[in-house]
């Protein structure tokens, strides 16, 4: 490992997961990210402690879907097990430099209300699992958890430069979209685990401040016991809010508008 991905490896050691916790207070929420390039969850590791069978876990991957802004459902392969409703701001958009796995169709909002996805299910324990790629990463990119209209978790920019580190960085292999030669380099792109403790049932995606937009494809949801990628669990220190600040900044300098 070079000394850049060393040097960000200690950084998420000590500023996890979470740097808004204080939202977090009717749910521990635990985040893991996947190995630079992976763009999907690994099913197998998260379906593992439940064993063959047991385990309900689905994908929307919006290649069904037509480009354009509208609501619709899905049930994200799981036979009705869960649904989720995508409200009428969300954005569906072909794959680009700035999302799309695999060249495929990806969701996308640009205002500060962003989209919301309401999620129903017969388990018995509800929802405690979502993962999705996130990609071109900008100051502006939050997602909230919440159960009810209590909000449980806020998912900051901050949080992922303090997983993967800062872009651009010719040796940190999260910086750029992956098959792209020189594919947006100056920001990170991520495959995202978020783990709770307590069940969720809706999730906003948000722009803000409206820098540019916020992208994610492959929504991945269930109730896993399970855990994939790097988990880091220790408590965020407030220092690491300057740590994190100087990349944020140089981040946002290289940020496109888009329209």
């Amino acid at each position: 490992m070079n000394q850049s991905l060393k040097f960000y490896g200690r950084l998420a050691a000590i500023a996890v997961v979470g740097l808004a916790s204080a939202d977090a207070a009717f749910a521990a929420f635990t985040v893991s990210y996947e190995a630079a390039g992976v763009t999907s969850a690994n099913t197998a590791n998260l379906c593992a402690a439940l064993g063959t069978g047991t385990c309900t876990i689905g994908v929307e991957t919006f290649d069904a879907r037509s480009a354009g802004t509208g609501g619709f459902s899905t049930d994200y392969g799981t036979s009705g097990v869960i649904t989720g409703s995508y409200s009428a701001t969300t954005e569906i958009r072909q794959a680009d430099v700035y999302g799309g796995a695999g060249g495929s169709n990806y969701a996308v909002t640009f205002a500060d209300t962003g989209y919301e996805v309401a999620l129903s299910t017969s388990l018995p324990n509800g929802v405690n699992y979502f993962g999705y790629w996130l990609s071109a990463l900008d100051t502006g990119n939050q997602v909230k958890f919440y159960s009810g209209a209590n909000l449980l978790y806020t998912f900051m920019p901050a949080d992922l430069i303090a997983l993967v580190g800062g872009c651009p960085d010719a040796s940190n292999p999260y910086c750029g979209k992956p098959g792209w030669s020189n594919g947006n380099l100056g920001q990170p792109y991520a495959f995202l685990n978020f783990f709770s403790t307590e069940s969720f049932d809706r999730i906003v995606f948000l722009e803000d401040p409206t820098v540019g937009g916020y992208e994610s494809d492959n929504h991945t949801v269930g109730y896993v016991t399970g855990r994939s990628g790097t988990v880091i669990n220790d408590a965020p220190e407030p220092a690491s809010l300057a740590l994190v600040a100087v990349a944020l900044a140089g981040m946002s300098m290289t940020r496109r508008r888009k329209g």
